[in-house]
This record gives structure tokens, sequence and C-alpha cells, in this order.
């Protein structure tokens, strides 16, 4: 009889045992999968400001382009007025 309750109690401490390592492995995966989500979140934050910058120098660029199409044509009805002589 005593055989049989050390055999039960060896298997429900090896048991505990197992569960106890699966936790602690289990802490450490979510810590791990945490982290790399954070530096994830890192790197999407970059691009998305990386993605603002190049959409406000777009905008920049098209309104220097209007700036210059408008100065052309100013030199344009200038130089019409004037019969295309310099000074």
């Amino acid at each position: 009889m005593s055989t049989a309750i050390a055999t039960v109690l060896g298997a429900l401490i090896g048991a505990v045992a197992s569960i106890i390592v699966c936790v602690i492995n289990n802490n450490k995966q979510n810590a791990l999968i945490a982290y790399r989500l954070q530096e994830l979140e890192k790197k999407v934050e970059k691009h998305n400001n990386l993605v603002e910058r190049t959409y406000r120098l777009e905008e920049l660029t098209a309104v220097q382009d209007e700036k210059i199409k408008v100065a052309n044509n100013r030199i344009s009805d200038l130089e019409k007025i004037t019969g295309g002589k310099t000074a």
C-alpha cells in the first residue's frame, strides 16, 4: 500500500513541477512577444512619420511648381509688353 501511495505522490510532484515549468516558460514567451511587438510598433511609427513627411514635401513641391508657373507667366507677359527687349 505504501508503494502505491509513494507512486501517486511521486506522480503528483512531477505533475506540479511540470505545471510550474510550463507557467514559467509561458511567462518568458509572453515577455518576449511583448518586447517584439513594442519594437515593431516603433518601426511602424518611424515608417508612418516618413510617409507623413513625404506627403508634406510633395505638397510643398506642388506649391513651388505653381509659383514657378506663375512667375514664368509674369515673365512672359512682361516680355510681350516690352517686345522681348532687355534693359
